[in-house]
């Protein structure tokens, strides 16, 4: 393992190695719009989406941390002893006070000299655990050590709600040290306001979602911090990138945000439209097959992305959550993103994982004993 000396904080951190995690099942939207007597253009044009992954009886939020840490270190050089810090950024707690991060270090044996916790801000849960990683080891606490830092969800709504159609599941871990994949630049571009767009109640066993609200939010956020960032960087700045990366609540949602985002800098429709084709659509396409996976969504969008990158490209990450908060950050590849060996991750889970018809898909959300009672 390459190491810096205890005494010293090191320059340059960021992602050694991507493992994800994607459950069993998956449902096509457009059996969904059958069942609740939708027309489907309304789930595939109107939100762009096309499958939501889903878990069976047998896995949940636990099985995905656990399944993504595992291949991200198997891939890694170092060893479990060589771990100082395993954070979990989630809004999928199976409990109030033990952290999700508790189960993972359980499941990999890990135990002893590491900070091990858990991170909770809606869908901004997993950028936050992996800044607070990343400034871990450019403070020099870290002593050498490196950090594994989990993003994973399972993100289901009533049956009927509105959201129902988003659903989706997934998680991405990282071993956060020598960036062999990608640096992380410690200056980044937060803002946040407190909203109530997105949220659920202890006890309340779904989401509750204002979604005129949530939109206006999320661009928003992603007008302030882009602003942020250009005021500092110049307006040359953007087409700089290869790529830019945005939570993926639905791919519509994005693409109204970009649409706004060049509104609001002055650009005309042509540019915004050829922006959003060339540098952001195309980071969504496993977004496509897992639906909103909600902190590890933007993550399974930035793993996709680094797959193939020439090392020093550039790409930027636009976190948001509800509540809300909302960050803006940039990644250089590294040597080992051109070979991008985390893909096998994701051809493997979607190869394997079984599309389930629309009764499974009652049955497995309970709607059966709903209707016989």
């Amino acid at each position: 393992m390459n190491s810096q000396p205890a005494s010293h904080a090191t320059t340059e951190v960021g992602i050694a190695s991507i493992g994800l995690q994607l459950p069993s099942l998956a449902f096509d939207v457009r059996d969904l719009a059958s069942l609740r007597g939708e027309d489907p253009d309304k789930f595939t044009i109107g939100l762009g989406c096309r499958e939501m992954a889903l878990c069976s009886e047998d896995e949940g939020i636990v099985h995905l941390a656990l399944g993504a840490a595992r291949r991200a270190l198997d891939r890694w050089d170092g060893e479990l002893d060589d771990l100082g810090l395993l954070v979990v950024g989630t809004e999928s707690a199976v409990d109030m006070s033990r952290p999700l991060s508790a189960w993972v270090a359980d499941g990999l044996g890990l135990r002893g000299a590491v900070r091990s916790y858990e991170v909770k801000h809606a869908c901004y849960g997993g950028t936050l655990a992996l800044r607070q990683a990343v400034e871990w080891k450019l403070s020099g606490a870290a002593a050498g050590k490196a950090a594994l830092v989990v993003a994973a969800d399972v993100a289901l709504y009533e049956p009927g709600d509105p959201g129902e159609p988003t659903q989706g599941a997934g998680a991405v871990a990282f071993v956060v040290d020598v960036p062999t994949i990608a640096s992380i630049d410690v200056h980044s571009h937060a803002w946040s306001e407190p909203e109530f767009d997105f949220w659920r109640p202890v006890g309340q066993d779904f989401p509750s979602v204002d979604g005129p609200l949530s939109l206006d939010c999320y661009k928003r956020a992603a007008e302030r911090c882009f602003r942020r960032w250009i005021e500092e960087a110049g307006d040359a700045s953007l087409s700089k990138l290869e790529a830019v990366c945005f939570h993926v609540p639905f791919p519509k949602m994005v693409k109204k945000a970009v649409l706004a985002l060049g509104e609001s800098l002055g650009w005309s429709e042509e540019v915004s439209r050829a922006f959003y084709s060339e540098k952001v659509g195309p980071t969504m396409g496993w977004n496509l097959f897992t639906g909103n996976a909600y902190t590890a969504a933007l993550w399974i969008a930035v793993a996709r992305t680094l797959i193939g990158r020439t090392e020093g490209a550039r790409l930027a990450a636009f976190s948001y959550g509800s509540g809300f908060g909302s960050e803006l950050l940039t990644l250089t590849a590294g040597p080992a993103a051109i070979d991008g060996a985390w893909a096998r991750d994701v051809e493997t889970d979607v190869a394997n994982r079984r599309l389930i018809d629309v009764a499974a898909y009652q049955g497995l959300r309970g709607e059966r004993e709903v209707a016989a009672a």
